[in-house]
């Protein structure tokens, strides 16, 4: 490339006597004749190396938008507690939730994302979805963002009447439960191009579990808010979550299409089409069990996240996203069997080694 210097134009012609003084001439370049009056008949053709140099930098330009670097951004949410005073008393104790988010940021970290990690009391409503909206934001075509949640699910009664269960599933944090309704329209603010991948370690998770059977965990722990505590909670609160469903949809500027419905239909329908076309970024979700199921808390990991970290091995995994959720199924008990679901134009992502920046 022609540096700045070498490009340089030329001086104009002095004004000094004798024959050609003031003129110069440029390799390959001709210098016009002069007329009687003492100046050009044309204007004076720039120099090659004037005209090299322009090329050069216009190219340049071109080439470093389109070899800009893709970024990645993460946001990790682990919830042992919550607070009894937005749960009727309950505080759903869990152990393995906090190591979750601890782990799934060392992935983003070693796979050079920029993780940021929520834990219990700083993990609010307004934090995650502001959290979410900041990417939403500053994250372009090509980016990547990864969402993980590992703490208890939720349900409250649908109010707008996208649910054909007429509940809407929920996370629990740690001041109030976030919607899916609201977890969907801040993931759809994403632009075009944009990668989201969503990793959901509890219960309720599966279309983001219906009618799930708590008892049917045996000694093992459930991720799942006990029926009674959630109804007691929208009781307790139910103006506030009947507020929230509506302004979602009213966002939405129609009908909203049931999240978990879009989510759950990889095949072309009526319904997701309607959702799809204006959904404009890439969205995986891989979550935690099917919707008849729980997920089961430990003492280290949840079971499912025990799970992804033994088939990433630390980084070893070779396949693809599609690949990677094929193999932490495999790995699970059949009590718990991961669920995978796309929005979007997601194809080729699935088919992207995880978390690839």
């Amino acid at each position: 490339m022609a540096s700045s210097k070498s490009a340089a134009a030329p001086k104009a012609p002095s004004k000094g006597k004798g024959k050609g003084a003031g003129k110069v001439k440029a390799k390959g370049a001709k210098v016009p004749a002069a007329d009687k009056g003492g100046a050009t008949s044309k204007p004076m053709a720039p120099p090659v190396t004037v005209v090299a140099a322009k090329v050069a930098v216009k190219l340049s330009g071109a080439s470093s938008s389109k070899l800009k670097k893709a970024k990645g951004q993460s946001l990790h949410i682990g919830l042992n507690r919550v607070s009894p005073a937005a749960y009727d008393g309950w505080s759903g104790e869990l152990s393995g939730c906090e190591p979750d988010a601890h782990s799934m940021a060392a992935i983003a970290t070693a796979r050079g994302l920029s993780p940021t990690v929520m834990l219990n009391d700083a993990a609010t409503r307004a934090a995650v979805l502001a959290a979410v909206q900041a990417a939403a934001k500053s994250l372009v075509k090509g980016d990547l963002f990864v969402l993980s949640y590992s703490g208890h699910g939720g349900q409250v009664p649908d109010v707008t009447g996208e649910e054909d269960d007429k509940l809407d599933e929920t996370w629990c944090l740690f001041d109030g439960q976030l919607i899916d309704d609201e977890l969907y329209l801040a993931l759809s603010r994403f632009k075009a191009g944009v990668r989201v991948l969503v990793v959901s370690d509890s219960c309720h998770s599966g279309t983001v579990v219906r009618g799930a059977n708590a008892a049917a965990a045996g000694s093992a722990k459930s991720r799942q808010m006990p029926v009674d505590v959630g109804d007691r909670t929208y009781l307790a609160h139910h103006d506030f979550y009947d507020k929230l469903q509506r302004q979602a949809a009213k966002a939405a500027g129609k009908r909203v299409v049931d999240p978990d419905v879009a989510l759950a239909q990889l095949s072309v329908s009526a319904r997701l089409t309607a959702i799809v076309k204006n959904f404009k970024p890439a969205v995986v979700l891989i979550s935690g069990c099917q919707d008849n199921q729980v997920s089961y808390d430990g003492p280290r990991n949840g079971a499912f996240t025990t799970a992804l970290l033994k088939v990433w091995n630390k980084g070893a995994f070779a396949g693809t996203l599609a690949q990677f959720h094929a193999q932490i199924r495999g790995a699970m008990p059949a009590r718990q069997s991961p669920n995978l679901f796309a929005l979007g134009p997601a194809a080729p992502f699935l088919a992207q080694a995880p978390f690839t920046v």
